[in-house]
């Protein structure tokens, strides 16, 4: 049981005996640091109940509790705040009750409970994964693990855009300037080389356009006229027309770049159970439409265009079908969403990580699922964020200016590398050792500045600073889980049975307060799609392992029942540091 799980029948009981009146609900907030306690109870609501002043009303209260209740010791009020003061045996206990539990604060599913869907990722195949994925690969990957700790069932999904005219653009550029070139010829991973493409068709269509202008066309007319252009045109129609030699570059390139993609998700540690392909989903959706009609949810315009009208829902007007009978991406949508269903019929709900500029798209989306009367429709959500902005500026793809992911790994680990080798204490290592300690750190210290952030702000990601030994930083919270794994290997005596001790230290009390609050931090993180709640619990956790650390002498202690819980405790603190960062998809050093 928690804290308030035990305090507040005591504190109902109280108010009942003492006033005679049944109050609605007991608000708790942390005490603040200059007064004594562990929490507070907020006396003013019960004003409304029971005509007192708030110090009278906390004082009964507070002697109530420790007359009656073994976990109270003592307390203090302070104007309406009743700061209530737990013994120590009730942290003792509730230690001795988690130390052992190798999945302290997860939650196992339930067998007949809906699962959930995390889409994330959702590259196009016409470049390879940028920084901006990087944080949607994260974030996605992080809170499926997280609404997975909570207890409930989870798949991981992308849906791959395979298909369109930037898709074409990049094989019509191989045609004419890639001389046969392969990620094998070429020695570049095949993502890469079908970038290096795109950026060409880019490039020669930008001449075209400056070189049609020389000629008199306004630069609208160069656009739409530039023989590039319409050559790209020419090949999305053979495309959507079946053409077989179209067809058989068009797979042959995607298959360069799902195997470069496949590298950089191994290397990112991220993964997936389902893959959907937009060459197939593409036409999903046109069915629903015409059920739509029938049921007066869409109505049809006399060009044959199918909208449908949420003006009164405070949206406007959207289209679901154009006037030829071709769909547009919300059509797809809507049919992916109801097919994924149809997939794995045990989804209850879908977590979509996609940037905030498609607000405004998913709300309608989610609206007209609701409308079409899909159960699983009011469980879904907008994993919204934020762009990742770096100190040079925006990214453009075209321009072939993006922060490209494969690169930025490597200089993270470059940067974790030069770093480590400043501060020394890596003599011992094999050269083996050092790479891998290097890329722990420095993936650590990318994916830890990324999702310390709420996903809905921007970033402006400073790779130096997220590699700093101190502050808010995942080396640092690494190397306080290394620290920990060296007094572990140092006790070299039987600490495996409870410790006899009655007493706790303050700084021992707060660091188990502390790990107390891991398995609601899970269920909040879940509940909110926010791993930066799971991020800076543990900063928090080991902000106050290493104050503990420096005011108690852990193996140096000369009672032995002392320095066996020190060992439990720092044993525990280190296991929920790798449980926590596990979750966030970060591995920690034994030895740093």
């Amino acid at each position: 049981m928690t804290l308030p799980q035990v305090l507040i029948p005591a504190i109902e009981n109280a108010i009942k005996t003492l006033f005679d009146v049944t109050i609605e609900k007991v608000e708790f907030q942390t005490t603040r640091k200059e007064f004594e306690g562990d929490i507070t109870m907020v006396i003013f609501p019960l004003l409304k109940l029971v005509k007192s002043n708030p110090v009278e009303l906390g004082n009964k209260i507070g002697n109530y509790l420790v007359e009656n209740l073994a976990e109270v010791s003592r307390f203090n009020v302070v104007s309406g705040f009743l700061n209530i003061v737990i013994a120590d045996q009730y942290y003792l206990n509730l230690f001795a009750g988690i130390k052992d539990n190798a999945t302290y604060g997860f939650v196992t599913p339930s067998a007949n409970d809906k699962a959930v869907m995390v889409e994330y990722s959702s590259p196009n195949t016409n470049k390879p994964l940028h920084l901006g994925h990087v944080r949607n690969n994260l974030l996605g990957y992080s809170v499926a693990e997280i609404i997975k700790a909570s207890g409930k069932k989870v798949y991981k999904t992308q849906i791959i855009n395979d298909r369109g005219i930037h898709i074409c653009k990049s094989m019509l550029a191989w045609q004419k300037f890639g001389d046969n070139q392969t990620p094998k010829t070429s020695g570049l991973k095949g993502d890469k080389l079908v970038g290096n493409f795109y950026v060409a068709f880019d490039k020669a269509y930008k001449e075209e356009i400056n070189q049609l202008m020389q000629e008199g066309k306004t630069e609208e007319e160069a656009k739409k006229q530039a023989p590039i252009i319409l050559e790209a045109q020419e090949m999305l129609q053979k495309w959507e027309a079946g053409d077989a030699e179209v067809k058989a570059l068009w797979a042959k390139m995607n298959q360069w770049v799902y195997d470069g993609f496949a590298i950089t998700y191994k290397n990112l540690g991220v993964d997936f159970d389902k893959y959907y392909y937009e060459s197939d989903t593409y036409l999903l959706g046109k069915d629903v439409v015409q059920i739509g009609l029938e049921k007066g949810i869409f109505e049809k315009d006399p060009d044959g265009s199918v909208w449908i009208d949420l003006t009164d829902e405070g949206l406007d007007r959207k289209i679901v079908l154009r006037s030829d009978g071709t769909a547009v991406y919300m059509t797809q949508d809507i049919g992916t969403a109801i097919q994924r269903v149809k997939d794995m019929q045990d989804v209850g709900g879908m977590v979509y990580t996609v940037g905030n500029e498609q607000d405004y798209h998913f709300k309608v989306l989610f609206l007209i699922l609701k409308k079409l009367g899909f159960d699983w429709a009011k469980n879904l959500y907008h994993l919204s964020y934020g762009m990742v902005d770096l100190p040079s500026g925006k990214m453009k793809s075209r321009e072939g200016t993006v922060v490209d992911a494969d690169d930025l790994m490597q200089e993270m680990t470059a940067t974790a590398q030069k770093i480590a080798e400043d501060l020394g204490k890596l003599e011992a290592y094999s050269p083996e050792e050092k790479a891998n300690l290097y890329s722990t750190i420095g993936l650590g210290a990318l994916k830890y500045y990324i999702l310390k952030v709420d996903p809905k702000k921007r970033i402006l990601f400073n790779p130096e600073e997220s590699v700093d030994f101190a502050g808010n930083t995942g080396p640092f919270i690494q190397y306080t889980y290394a620290r920990i794994q060296s007094i572990i290997r140092k006790a070299n005596f039987d600490y495996s049975n409870n410790a006899q001790i009655d007493i706790l230290h303050e700084k021992e009390k707060e660091l188990v307060k502390q790990l107390e609050l891991f398995p609601e931090v899970i269920q909040n993180a879940a509940q909110h799609h926010s791993p930066a709640l799971l991020a800076n619990f543990t900063y928090d956790l080991v902000r106050e392992y290493n104050s503990f650390y420096q005011a108690v002498p852990i193996l140096g202690e000369e009672d032995l029942e002392k320095k066996k819980f020190r060992v439990q405790l720092s044993k525990k603190v280190a296991e929920v540091i790798a449980a926590s960062f596990k979750l966030l998809g970060i591995n920690v050093p034994d030895r740093m």
